[in-house]
């Protein structure tokens, strides 16, 4: 098993909702935690959430879809704790509207941050990882949706479509290393941007409606799943559904 205990993870998105979990999750198991994510003061509030966690843990503000935000944070990683031995490429945006609707620029915008970013997420810290000599663990948040369409999510699909695959050409690729690059793909989990607050009573049951288990998913319900495929030194170019069922059908 490969152990967390005295590792160091780097987790983009990494300051609320499925992000935020992983890191206390990490924690917990006594890694060592950099979060990233685009706002000073969301990283200030989530170390503050993480403040009872015991362990260390630091936030490093980074904009995934610059590459040289990227190739910053995994050297201030390494500067803060000495290496980089796992990476939760979990940072995303959303936006809705069908193919015929949606602009350019929204469509560009989202496979920068959701797709190129998490290329550059792999990239930077296997290159990193191949330095060690160690081997390491990637993981990247996917969604179902990289698997089903939706008719209002082209860029969210595209995107996610293409980290299931970058995931699985990337596993074969450093396998030589024992780099070993998964990806979690949960269904709707109850987050900041998906809750009865943001989407009202009727729109948050029919998303309910769509999963057998009958509920939304919990944020540490996917970070244990991260934390699974980190963990399992036989699991590389796998995509993990943790969905309540939603695929399934």
């Amino acid at each position: 098993m490969f152990e967390i205990k005295g590792k160091t993870a780097v987790i983009t998105g990494g300051t609320s909702g499925i992000g935020l979990a992983t890191a206390e999750a990490f924690l917990k198991k006594g890694g060592k935690v950099v979060i990233a994510g685009r706002s000073e003061e969301r990283g200030a509030q989530a170390l503050e959430s993480l403040k009872d966690v015991p362990g260390d843990v630091v936030f490093r503000k980074t904009d995934t879809s610059d590459e040289e935000d990227v190739k910053d944070l995994i050297n201030f990683a390494v500067n803060q704790f000495g290496s980089v031995d796992i990476m939760f490429n979990n940072a995303g945006i959303g936006n809705a509207a069908p193919v015929d609707k949606m602009s350019g620029e929204d469509f560009r915008k989202l496979i920068d941050i959701n797709l190129t970013g998490v290329f550059y997420g792999i990239k930077y810290a296997a290159i990193q990882m191949e330095k060690q000599g160690k081997g390491g663990a990637i993981v990247s948040t996917s969604s179902i949706e990289g698997t089903v369409g939706d008719p209002n999510l082209p860029a969210y699909n595209s995107a996610k479509g293409g980290v299931n695959l970058l995931t699985k050409s990337s596993a074969l690729a450093l396998a030589k290393y024992n780099i070993r690059v998964n990806t979690v793909n949960p269904g709707y989990i109850l987050t900041g941007m998906v809750n009865e607050k943001t989407m009202g009573k009727e729109g948050l049951a029919a998303l309910v409606a769509l999963h057998p288990l009958g509920r939304l998913g919990k944020p540490e319900e996917i970070a244990h799943g991260v934390v699974f495929l980190v963990e399992n030194e036989f699991t590389t170019g796998h995509n993990l559904y943790i969905d309540g069922g939603y695929t399934a059908q």
